[in-house]
């Protein structure tokens, strides 16, 4: 049986897209240059962290067309171009539903909107007729709109230091299975 850390990463790793297939993009073709640098697609203590972190951001700041938005920003910030564009999934078609009623959550809580104060002050204005078909819309988007670009930012930070901890756990548990085995074939046979 495989070990959970290889499932994920064999998963990865035939999820995430290739150079060459960004490079082939039509989106991307203006700038596909950039995306050859060997240094965007390695996987090292300092691109892997801030994959994650923008890969977050651009999940939840758009929730449609993120990959593209992540592989923009990937190219100053030197991040893990392949891990940014998956780290994205986090918002599907399958996902989004619940990170909409997330998103508006989070806005009420955090801007005290309760629903009396939405009536009223945004009432008058919809029962006027001119935009009475789109009122629940009205209601609604402004707080979830900004739940989302809370989201967007404490889930990147959060991501960036959560990753960072698996980045050094991982490798640091591969260096000691590595002395361990070292160790074991030095030992004298007596």
């Amino acid at each position: 049986m495989k070990r959970p850390i290889k499932r994920m990463t064999g998963w990865a790793n035939g999820k995430m897209p290739t150079r060459e297939q960004m490079a082939g993009n039509r989106w991307l073709a203006p700038i596909a240059h950039r995306f050859l640098s060997p240094e965007l697609w390695r996987f090292t203590r300092r691109s892997v962290p801030r994959g994650v972190a923008l890969g977050l951001f651009a999940g939840f700041i758009i929730p449609i067309g993120q990959i593209f938005l992540a592989a923009f920003m990937a190219l100053p910030a030197r991040a893990n171009v392949p891990l940014a564009a998956l780290v994205t999934f986090i918002t599907n078609p399958f996902t989004l539903p619940f990170w909409l009623v997330a998103a508006n959550r989070l806005g009420r809580f955090i801007l005290k909107i309760d629903q009396a104060v939405v009536d009223s002050a945004i009432g008058r204005e919809i029962e006027s007729g001119r935009w009475f078909d789109f009122g629940w819309f009205l209601k609604t988007a402004g707080v979830t709109a900004f739940g989302f670009v809370v989201m967007s930012l404490v889930g990147a930070a959060i991501g960036y230091l959560v990753s960072g901890w698996v980045w050094k756990w991982w490798v640091g548990r591969k260096m000691e299975a590595r002395r361990n085995r070292a160790d074991q074939t030095s030992e004298p046979a007596e």
